[in-house]
């Protein structure tokens, strides 16, 4: 039987060549074991990150103080981390001081949950020194060793928990949760952009819902930036059933619920990038139209295409559920112009037929006023006929 990792395998046989132990690690040997989609595979090794360097051609040495390098291989990216230990976590992210070992076991047992302490070696045999693969079966989360220890170097790992449960629909142990609930507080002290990037994950696992009722049940929740300072408003997103795609899907979602919470403090309070801020306004402003107006054409043209399917989604949570994204595209296919650019007259053409006016805003509103009519199909998109509607109704003096 082909190895489930053997696009990587010559890195592991490399490395047993030159005389180092090395093993496939973490997510990939769990998703493997669940016959979940593989995603990253990770390679835990006792050769030293100089001598990693020294064996491969191209290393990219991204955290060699921490002990990882990016291997490239048969034009692959495989992350490669020496075997190590770690000291306190001062700052709640980094450890103060990481040393190198030569014990695979004393690597697995550094790490968060018991499902992601598992390895793989060259021919396939597992190693699971704190019974991941019974916790897989079991299908719950529990940390490796003391959770409050586990917790408490990094707050993030409450998060993670958290996400892994949305993700695989595991429940989370008793006592793993417990610890949990004792440092939620530790999640204040975590940079945003981290909490971002897990709750990103949560959000969009098949069991968004299992996820979202841990962060309520155990007031985590409340420990998240905009939620810590609007009592309530995280009961309002239980609800959430269908995993979603994006940040942006998520904020509009929240401001659809509560309206006085500002997408401008969603973006402001969670550090989200612009892309997800101008996504977010989209998707708000066609659940607005569309719970105003209906499906109309004018909604289907100020909606980007990559974000149809965001709408559905939306729609289908919030709403009737009666649009399909092949409505949208048929829509789109069939409308007039695509932007304003595809307009048959355009801002020279009104100077040209009103030279007594000087430019202003009134071009940029007549205009607009054209694009609306040409989109709606009140009007055809064509240079004579645009021009003698024009003439009937001239820009009102300013």
């Amino acid at each position: 039987m082909e190895h489930p990792f053997h696009n990587a395998l010559g890195i592991i046989q490399t490395l047993k060549q030159y005389g180092h132990e090395a093993f496939f690690v973490g997510g990939c040997v769990r998703d493997w074991l669940l016959q979940r989609p593989i995603g990253d595979v990770d390679i835990a090794t006792s050769a030293k990150p100089n001598e990693v360097q020294d064996i491969f051609d191209k290393v990219i040495p991204v955290g060699i103080e921490h002990g990882t390098v990016i291997v490239r291989y048969d034009g692959e990216s495989y992350e490669v981390t020496t075997f190590r230990v770690e000291g306190a976590y001062s700052d709640q992210r980094h450890p103060d001081t990481v040393h190198f070992v030569t014990s695979l076991e004393a690597d697995l047992e550094r790490r968060d949950f018991t499902i992601n302490a598992l390895a793989m070696g060259e021919n396939g045999e597992i190693i699971d020194p704190f019974k991941g693969r019974q916790d897989l079966q079991y299908q719950q989360i529990r940390t490796v060793g003391n959770g409050h220890d586990r917790f408490k170097e990094d707050a993030l790992r409450i998060i993670r928990g958290l996400r892994f449960s949305s993700q695989l629909g595991f429940s989370i142990a008793f006592n793993t949760l417990n610890h949990m609930i004792d440092l939620k507080n530790h999640i204040n002290y975590l940079a945003v952009e981290r909490i971002y990037a897990e709750m990103e994950k949560l959000l969009s696992g098949d069991s968004i819902q299992t996820g979202l009722n841990y962060c309520l049940q155990t007031g985590i929740g409340y420990e998240l930036p905009v939620f810590k300072d609007h009592p309530g408003l995280f009961e309002e997103i239980v609800v959430l059933n269908r995993p979603l795609t994006s940040f942006a899907e998520f904020i509009a979602f929240c401001h659809y619920k509560r309206p006085d919470v500002s997408i401008h403090e969603w973006v402001k309070e969670w550090k989200a990038p612009n892309r997800i801020k101008y996504q977010a306004m989209a998707l708000t402003h066609a659940l607005t139209d569309y719970g105003q107006n209906g499906l109309n054409t004018w909604l289907v043209y100020q909606l980007p295409y990559e974000l149809l399917e965001s709408f559905v989604r939306l729609e289908h949570l919030l709403q009737d559920g009666s649009v399909t994204v092949e409505d949208l595209r048929n829509m789109k296919a069939n409308l007039q112009i695509n932007s304003k650019r595809e307009l048959a007259v355009d801002g020279n053409d009104l100077l040209q037929m009103f030279p007594e006016r000087m430019p202003g805003p009134w071009l940029k509103e007549h205009l607009q006023l054209l694009e609306k009519h040409v989109v709606m199909n009140h009007l055809k998109n064509d240079k004579h006929i645009l021009e003698e509607w024009i003439q009937c109704h001239p820009p009102g003096k300013h």
